[in-house]
């Protein structure tokens, strides 16, 4: 939320983000203390309805100039005191206004204060259901319609219907800011959840990916402990009769020593994480290896996706880099299934060098759907590539071929293994 809010604010006018800064403050300054504010507002009518009071002026609107003092005083304050609670209780604050009102209806006094209970309307319609609208207008009007029949001037509707409109003004006034408010939250809400749920999306994606190279470590270790153990074995019984023999499994224990130490250096770092986050009881199964390639292509090409393949020397890969390669090129046929479009054709060019070097390169001539541009990261295959990739220091590229070429295009290679 704070880096959405600064990216706003970077795109508005200067004024208009004082203006929001300030409006911020003051609105969190009333969440914190609501009472400064209430006392404030309720402190400034008071003042309004003494000045009023004491200046005479409410002789100007008054209905009968005979009314002690005392009564105007008295209403002048009942009528603008209980302002104080307007926001907590603002239903209680106008049936407590409405015997003061009508007192004032039937001496005709006819303060001003009266108006006051638009405040009261406008709280209604900002923190309570809409049909407690009905009953306040009712209680509102009925000192007015007593006033009109008591102390007549001119017709009732000139006294009735101003009172009608400025209710229906302060109503209209609360529901639109409430509106406002709940449409705020709603989308603050919204900003929150989907925060919230792109952080789960990206550890679940992270985690299932950790699981997948737990069971491969799992396999790595499985195999070259056993082929250890078959080599330790037999150079055991050969020490005696042919110390050659003896010799070289030793060298093949110590090569395959080596290669399963590299193998399990980098599945650990890739490891490290919290405990929270790692999926308990992994299910172990056997991975493919480049011998599952024709499987995978042929199932593709019964999918409908004409893949061509061209391969460069002789694979000399360790079974993690079998898997690497394996799953790059899977993912990437997998996206050109997905989303390319009709007449799409598949390209593999396989390139292996000396100690364990290998170049993929995936590519194909479909123009795709609009959201083709989602496999530069939006989705979890990208990722999963990119990490498997890092694992040995090599470097994957995926993206559009470059003009005037269709298509798409993924590019692997892995360096030579370096001696542990």
């Amino acid at each position: 939320m704070t880096e959405e809010r600064a990216r706003q604010e970077r795109a508005t006018e200067p004024l208009t983000q004082h203006i929001q800064r300030i409006s911020r403050r003051i609105r969190a300054f009333d969440h914190r203390h609501p009472l400064v504010w209430d006392l404030h507002l309720t402190g400034f009518w008071m003042t309004a309805a003494l000045i009023d009071y004491h200046g005479g002026g409410w002789l100007n609107v008054t209905r009968d100039r005979d009314n002690p003092d005392w009564l105007v005083l008295a209403l002048s304050l009942g009528l603008s005191l209980p302002l104080l609670g307007r926001r907590a209780h603002p239903r209680a604050v106008l049936l407590a206004l409405a015997p003061l009102a009508l007192v004032n209806a039937w001496t005709g006094i006819a303060l001003q204060a009266t108006m006051l209970q638009l405040l009261v309307v406008f709280h209604i319609a900002l923190r309570r259901p809409a049909r407690n609208l009905w009953w306040a207008t009712a209680l509102i009007t009925t000192p007015v319609a007593v006033m009109a029949a008591r102390h007549p001037q001119g017709s009732p509707d000139q006294d009735i219907a101003p009172v009608l409109m400025s209710i229906a003004v302060a109503a209209a006034i609360g529901i639109t800011v409430r509106t406002r408010r709940d449409h705020t939250e709603a989308l603050e809400d919204r900003a929150r959840r989907l925060e919230i749920e792109r952080d789960q999306q990206a550890q679940l994606a992270a985690a299932a990916e950790r699981a997948r190279i737990a069971r491969e470590m799992h396999d790595i270790i499985g195999h070259n402990l056993s082929v250890i153990t078959g080599l330790a074995d037999g150079g055991k019984y050969a020490a005696a009769k042919s110390p050659e023999r003896a010799a070289q499994a030793l060298h093949a224990i110590a090569t395959t020593s080596r290669q399963a130490l590299g193998e399990l250096r980098r599945l650990l770092d890739v490891l490290r994480e919290d405990e929270q986050t790692r999926a308990p009881h992994p299910e172990l199964t056997p991975q493919p290896t480049l011998t599952d390639l024709t499987q995978l292509i042929d199932g593709v090409r019964a999918a409908g996706l004409p893949v061509h393949t061209t391969t460069h020397g002789s694979p000399t890969l360790s079974p993690g880099r079998q898997l690497t390669v394996y799953r790059v090129i899977q993912e990437s046929l997998t996206n050109t299934l997905k989303h390319s479009g009709p007449g799409t054709r598949a390209h593999i060019e396989l390139s292996y060098e000396e100690k364990g070097a290998v170049t993929a390169t995936v590519t194909d001539t479909g123009t795709g759907a609009p959201d083709r541009t989602a496999r530069r990261g939006g989705g979890r295959g990208l990722p999963g590539m990119q990490e498997r990739t890092a694992l040995y220091g090599g470097t994957l590229e995926a993206g559009p071929r470059p003009h005037p070429e269709q298509g798409w295009r993924v590019h692997l290679h892995l360096p030579e293994e370096s001696p542990q």
